[in-house]
């Protein structure tokens, strides 16, 4: 698992193929790559379809039409996805009907090359176009080549109602906002998602006690920059200036959203990902504090410790003040969980710099953290107005020196629990030892335990006998009620 920006990425899912229980006389094929976001959008997608009477297939071989949903945060991400979309010109051997196409946030950067020069797909589509989807196949099944990368103000999804695909059953993802507006320097989201919206609020609260009704235990609701989220009856943030005055009075924002998921959903637990240190308000931490249900847990990503490396970075802060947040989220949630990112090697990072994030990562003592070497991103500001300049073995020198730091510190965060009972929702079965399940305090860290008669989805308390930096473990104390 990985965070690369504000994205966290988990490796063990990539180019996942999706697949749901449902009728249909064509099938789709559809692999997810990159964040949450992406994984979220396939289900978004599989959902538009089904009622284009396609049901999925994990095997490509059967497909009519094969869709790779894409991610543009790292060169690594984009270069497998052409590798596999190589790959499956195969297909078109045996199969000449067979339609393939790419979504996401490749769609845009490189459709020409895709359609035109390397001729590897019929199909590009853009994060706020697959409405447009049925359409989009007619013209290539009368033998078009078909695209639509423009970007949306409006367009939210909120009265799609995804089908769930894989997962555990037990936790699962709500969209809450699209885009971003925060124009990091090294970040492409707001070239390749747009500009920010937020999701009516009734439905993303609708989509929740849906999922309740259904029997899953925990939601995480969905942003790119969750603490911006604003809701004033449709439309782009930037443009709420411009709203009328009632509009402007009833407006809801992400502590008022939280509060009413926290009341529709009473049983659930709530997270969310992922915060931005400048739009985090008071008001935010007090409804944290006062739902039980919302978890303690808040990932707050810094990338550097220099005042100095995130003006360049566009972060919208400076050390200081996201220490003061610090304060202030440690004062109104003592027992809260926290975690960054952190990007080693930022163009025109120095030593000195290098040392400001050491010392604030001392400051915080995060619970964990994503740490990566920076690397440019093409469409980037920093892409086109800062050059490279660190050395890439200082770059694996600092990041290792990140890494070992904050391994020092999980460990010392996680000895704190030794002795204590921990709640634990019941996530599955260990992926080292078939007879321990494994589930998750409320400040996100994994606790393992054996099986007894505890079973997924139930909510334990766990004893922690001793740990490692990266787990808690222990014995089942008792079942909750």
């Amino acid at each position: 698992m990985h965070h690369y920006g504000n994205k966290i990425i988990d490796e063990s899912r990539q180019g996942e193929a999706l697949m749901l229980e449902s009728e249909g006389h064509k099938k789709l094929y559809i692999e997810s790559y990159g964040c949450q976001m992406n994984f979220s959008d396939s289900e978004i997608v599989a959902s538009i379809l089904a009622g284009e009477g396609y049901s999925t297939t994990k095997n490509p071989e059967d497909a009519d039409l094969v869709l790779l949903n894409t991610c543009s945060i790292r060169e690594k991400a984009e270069q497998t996805v052409r590798n596999r979309l190589s790959h499956l010109q195969y297909l078109k051997k045996t199969k000449p009907d067979v339609k393939i196409g790419v979504l996401g946030c490749m769609a845009e950067r490189i459709k020409d090359k895709l359609l035109d020069e390397e001729k590897l797909v019929d199909l590009v589509v853009g994060p706020d176009a697959y409405r447009d989807l049925p359409e989009l196949l007619k013209e290539v099944n009368d033998g078009r080549k078909a695209v639509n990368v423009i970007l949306s103000k409006e367009e939210t999804y909120g009265d799609i109602n995804p089908v769930r695909l894989g997962g555990n059953g037990i936790s699962a993802f709500i969209s809450i906002m699209r885009g971003c507006d925060n124009m990091c320097t090294f970040c492409v989201v707001p070239f390749t998602r747009g500009r920010e919206r937020s999701r009516n609020p009734q439905s993303i609260i609708e989509e929740a006690v849906q999922l309740q009704d259904a029997g899953y235990k925990e939601i995480t609701l969905l942003g790119q920059n969750v603490d911006s989220y604003l809701w004033y009856g449709g439309g782009l943030k930037k443009d709420f200036a411009k709203a009328s005055e009632i509009a402007r009075a009833s407006a809801v924002r992400f502590a008022e959203l939280l509060r009413r998921v926290a009341e529709a959903v009473p049983g659930m637990r709530i997270r969310f990902s992922t915060s931005n240190p400048q739009d985090m308000t008071a008001d935010v931490l007090h409804t944290i504090a006062e739902y039980p249900n919302i978890c303690k847990y808040i990932h707050l990503p810094v990338q550097s410790g220099s005042s100095r490396i995130l003006k360049a970075m566009n972060r919208g802060h400076t050390r200081e003040q996201y220490m003061e947040l610090i304060e202030k989220i440690r004062s109104i949630i003592p027992d809260c969980g926290l975690s960054h990112d952190m990007i080693a090697g930022f163009p025109g990072e120095t030593e000195e710099d290098h040392q400001d994030t050491l010392s604030l990562m001392e400051f915080v003592k995060y619970d964990f953290g994503y740490m990566f070497k920076y690397s440019e991103r093409p469409g980037t500001y920093a892409a086109r107005h800062l050059r490279d300049d660190v050395p890439d073995e200082v770059k694996t020198r600092r990041l290792n020196e990140i890494i070992d730091l904050q391994q020092k510190h999980s460990l010392f965060r996680n000895q704190q629990y030794i002795g204590k009972t921990v709640e634990v929702l019941v996530e599955g079965t260990s992926r080292k030892s078939e007879d321990h399940w494994f589930g998750r305090t409320t400040q996100n860290t994994v606790v393992v335990f054996p099986k007894e008669q505890a079973k997924p989805g139930d909510r334990v308390w766990v004893t922690v006998e001793y740990c490692t930096s990266a787990t808690l473990l222990g014995k089942l104390a008792s079942l909750s009620c």
